[in-house]
């Protein structure tokens, strides 16, 4: 069963010119990346689509999954946008906080 799902990450992206050079990084290297289209990253998986786009709470991932689809692809990019930036990437509505800065 599809279900839609949405997730937005507390990401301070809008200023961060190396923060969108290094989730570009990522977005390649996620399970069923597809490119960009309409100037928004998108992944193709066999049971469905997820979508990104820039917001002002951060990015936000959207699609249409199973459950478990969803939640394992999500879990891997949390994780791994984590390791990356270097800080606890995570929904801002559970708590995760936008960092003041990033040091690079």
């Amino acid at each position: 069963m599809e279900e839609a799902a949405f997730f937005c990450i507390n990401l301070n992206i809008l200023d961060e010119q190396n923060v969108w050079n290094r989730l570009e990084a990522l977005y390649r290297d996620m399970p069923g990346w597809q490119g960009f289209r309409r100037g928004c990253p998108f992944w193709q998986l066999e049971d469905g689509a997820i979508q990104g786009s820039a917001e002002p709470g951060g990015l936000q991932l959207s699609g249409r999954l199973p459950e478990t689809v969803w939640t394992e692809w999500l879990e891997r990019f949390r994780r791994e946008a984590s390791t990356l930036l270097g800080y606890a990437v995570g929904e801002p509505e559970e708590g995760f906080t936008f960092p003041k800065s990033v040091d690079w």
